[in-house]
């Protein structure tokens, strides 16, 4: 029996606690029901499991959310033990709405949920949020989100778990500045708010748009925290690999201009670097499919000659057909438009990309840039922040950009523009399986089709960098597009989820 006191959440779940309860008689650590459900009212501060009872229920309307999760934390707790068996399909269908299970298959979410199962076993709850149909609270080092449907039963229509970022200390980003420019939507605002905190960054740049609305942008922070810099909406960022999209347009426009075919072998336009397997074909390389391999060196002070990179013949140690996402690919797409245009990589795209969509503020810099960009940071093993070397990548067309939140927004909203339909069309299509999670890839473009979502981030010493669109709405005004940048490297992906509520 445990001596140590626990404090109940916000909206504590009787029914969880009588599943730990028997749980803990299971375990052989009581004799009875009664001595077990006495331990957990003492546990919590309260002298008998009448008065627990009582205290819950003076607590105020349950959190239906809270009771989905803590279901999910009582089934999962045991996976990978050997009394456990996982749940069928009808028990899943009980407690996850038929949406969420179209995303991700019942085997799926099992696997999911199973891989989680130390977290579950041995953290309680903490930091809990708790209203009727959301809640947000953490596990341990998990951070969960989770929201229900309206009516019974209150399945699940959300269930994140994401890592929480390791205790920032250090006092300057105690209250950082905030500023925008556009009509921000105070759903998204929130989103930011809550996401500098705990993520534990520096600067975030939240930007999005609506069919053919207006750009809106949402900064907060400080692009140097040496320097006292207060972050702007127009500050630039490294995009790192959300530069592959960029390169993916331009490569499509070639095909749509006939100067490029897709399905033929990209060795039939490089001249200055070749790839050791001459089938590779020029969808391959899109795609991520053509095996080539990534070049170990990814940032420099300057951008050095590509060859110096790659070898005059880039290695192809992949296998060909299969997803298996990299660099090489992307560097030597960047060294086609520039052996089939006769300009380098970066005139080559500036003309055919950025230009076309107004994105001014956006550019491939050969060196770190001196002016109106953002320092990268990085945490120390004390919680304070320091600023990381900068330096760009040695692959432009890999990962080159610079650019602003509102200029990617507007990439995201028109790039099929440049395009003839059937070919924006094409680069949307799913080319190959990326995961066991229902994800796909296209033409550059990372898919999740289920959500009908499409994009890519990016990130790199000091940085991250994320962009999405939904494809399904895309058409005169349609089509919704949202950015994030900071300059913290961190997973962006829960800040992404929770945007997709606002920007709809």
């Amino acid at each position: 029996m445990s001596d140590q006191s626990r404090a109940l959440p916000g909206r504590p779940s009787l029914r969880y606690l009588k599943l730990e309860a028997k749980r803990r008689l299971s375990a052989g650590e009581f004799a009875t029901l009664h001595q077990a459900q006495l331990a957990v009212a003492r546990e919590h501060g309260l002298s008998s499991w009448a008065a627990l009872k009582e205290h819950i229920e003076a607590a105020g309307p349950a959190s239906h959310a809270l009771t989905q999760v803590r279901w999910v934390m009582s089934r999962f707790a045991g996976a990978g033990t050997p009394q456990w068996s996982a749940p069928d399909e009808e028990e899943l269908r009980g407690h996850f709405h038929d949406d969420q299970l179209s995303q991700l298959p019942p085997d799926t979410w099992t696997g999911v949920l199973s891989s989680v199962a130390e977290h579950l076993r041995k953290d309680d709850l903490a930091d809990v949020r708790a209203e009727p149909l959301h809640l947000r609270a953490r596990i341990g080092d998990l951070r969960v989100e989770a929201a229900t449907e309206a009516d019974p039963p209150y399945r699940l229509r959300k269930l994140l778990l994401y890592p929480v970022e390791t205790k920032v200390n250090d006092p300057r980003v105690a209250a950082p500045p905030a500023g925008s420019s556009g009509a921000v939507p105070a759903a998204a605002a929130a989103v930011a708010a809550d996401s500098f905190a705990e993520l534990g960054l520096v600067g975030l740049v939240v930007a999005g748009a609506t069919g053919a609305g207006p750009v809106w942008v949402t900064a907060r922070g400080w692009a140097s925290l040496d320097q006292g810099d207060v972050l702007l909406p127009e500050h630039r960022f490294p995009a790192y690999a959300v530069t592959k999209l960029v390169t993916a347009t331009a490569v499509l426009r070639l095909v749509a201009d006939g100067r490029v075919r897709l399905d033929e072998p990209a060795n039939a336009y490089l001249r200055t670097i070749r790839l050791a397997d001459d089938a590779v074909t020029v969808r391959e390389l899109l795609s991520h499919t053509g095996g080539v391999d990534s070049p170990a060196s990814m940032f420099a002070d300057r951008v050095p000659d590509l060859v110096a990179v790659t070898g005059p013949v880039a290695a192809c140690g992949g296998p060909r057909g299969t997803f298996a996402y990299g660099n090489g690919g992307y560097a030597l797409l960047g060294q086609l438009i520039a052996d089939v245009t006769g300009s380098d990589y970066q005139d080559a795209a500036t003309r055919m990309v950025l230009e076309p969509l107004g994105m001014g503020g956006s550019g491939f810099p050969r060196d770190y840039p001196a002016t109106g960009v953002v320092t990268g940071h990085r945490r120390t093993d004390q919680g304070m922040f320091e600023p990381v070397p900068g330096q760009v990548s040695t692959m432009p067309a890999a990962g080159g950009l610079w650019t602003t939140a509102a200029d990617l927004v507007r990439f995201g909203l028109a790039w099929s523009s440049l395009l003839p339909d059937p070919l924006a069309a094409e680069a949307l299509r799913p080319q190959a399986e990326r995961d066991a999670f229902g994800g796909q890839v296209g033409l550059g473009w990372m898919l999740m089709l289920p959500k009908d979502v499409a994009g890519h981030p990016g990130a790199g010493p000091g940085f991250s960098a994320s962009l999405i669109i939904r494809p399904g709405l895309a058409g005169p005004g349609g089509g919704q597009t949202w950015v994030v940048l900071t300059n913290r490297q961190v997973l962006v992906e829960a800040v992404n989820e929770r945007l997709a509520g606002p920007i709809a």
